[in-house]
């Protein structure tokens, strides 16, 4: 237990004696739970810019005109008569949307007609589309619907339905509690990979470094309390600071955080073994972040992916990790729900864990 606790203590020493390794296993937590969150702090899109063709120039056409205008999800970047105009403003990239309204919306609304509104959004980017169809729709249904009531007696139009949207877990629909709470689980595996693999692979590279049982429990035990308290600040502090959703099974957290960070220190150790020098990790974080966060099912849902891609992400303990976080901290699920994601981890932890303590003290080169 002394050796344990005298190779524990040496960890910390080791990696704030190396300045690469303490801004990546420690700083760098910091730096993202600033960097990430305050770049959506908007959480939504406001002011996009659209263009309005406006054929008839009629009152009605006038009063969906200025709706629209109050609409803070939208900026109208012109009013033009001119379709083809309208479309090149498009192609330039100096809007995101047309409005059409056309020449015959005032006689359809009083015959009971579909008005023939045209909306066309450019679909280079989901995010703005969508908030450009929100801000639309709901300003010309509560147009029409006033003009429609001018003609309630000649005319039997009558407006769809409205459908109000309850978001369920983020309650704001904002793109930042969407996006970093996914985020955070990743920039824990990625911090703790890429710094673990530097210290272990300058261990071996500077000496035949064949670790002791306590050396190598030491290690995991002093990255496993600096990857828990990085865990614990991004739920809890930074989650707390951006107002992202929070605190839905607590204790559950406090389970599965261990669970997945042994997971992430076993995967680290493992592929340290296989490197000859610490520069060789920084090429490990160089292909495999954008694939890890894609395989999440996070920025593409993994019903949509290819069988063979959702087996692969599925497989990997950051997507495990990332959509557990996600069930707990957010939803709120109970704990025996995500029991099957702890129980795997734990598996592959192991699993790692012991291959890697075999290719570290049998095969050190």
């Amino acid at each position: 237990m002394k050796q344990f606790f005298h190779y524990y203590i040496q960890t910390f020493k080791n990696i704030a004696a190396n300045s690469s390794i303490l801004t990546t296993l420690i700083l760098s937590v910091f730096m993202y739970s600033f960097f990430y969150p305050t770049a959506y702090q908007a959480q939504q899109a406001q002011a996009l810019p659209i263009v309005i063709v406006d054929e008839e120039q009629s009152a009605m056409t006038s009063a969906i005109i200025g709706r629209v205008s109050n609409s803070p999800n939208v900026k109208i970047k012109a009013v033009t008569a001119n379709f083809l105009e309208a479309e090149q403003m498009v192609q330039r990239q100096q809007a995101d949307g047309i409005l059409l309204l056309p020449d015959n919306l005032s006689n359809s609304i009083r015959h009971g007609e579909v008005g023939g509104v045209g909306l066309y959004l450019s679909a280079a980017n989901f995010l703005k589309t969508k908030q450009i169809g929100l801000g639309l729709a709901t300003s010309i249904e509560n147009a029409l619907a006033e003009q429609a009531e001018k003609f309630g007696n000649i005319s039997h139009f009558s407006p769809a339905l409205s459908i109000h949207q309850i978001p369920l877990f983020n309650t704001l629909s904002g793109y930042g509690s969407y996006i970093f709470p996914a985020v955070a689980p990743l920039i824990i595996h990625q911090t703790i990979v890429l710094g673990l693999c530097m210290l272990l692979a300058g261990y071996r590279e500077q000496y035949q470094w064949k670790p002791t049982a306590a050396e190598f429990w030491a290690i995991f035990a002093a990255i496993l309390t600096i990857g828990c308290l990085g865990c614990f600040y991004l739920f809890g502090f930074t989650f707390w600071l951006y107002d992202y959703p929070r605190g839905g099974n607590f204790m559950g957290m406090l389970i599965a955080v261990p669970i997945f960070i042994g997971c992430i220190i076993g995967l680290a150790m493992l592929l340290s073994s296989f490197l000859d020098m610490p520069e060789r990790a920084g090429h490990l974080i160089v292909f495999t972040s954008i694939p890890l966060f894609l395989l999440s099912g996070t920025a593409w849902p993994h019903a949509a992916m290819p069988l063979w891609m959702q087996w692969l992400g599925n497989f990997l303990p950051s997507t495990q990790g990332i959509q557990m976080f996600i069930q707990l901290n957010q939803m709120g699920v109970p704990t025996s729900i995500v029991v099957p994601k702890l129980i795997y981890l734990s598996a592959f932890a192991g699993v790692c864990l012991c291959w890697s303590y075999y290719r570290l003290k049998l095969k050190p080169n």
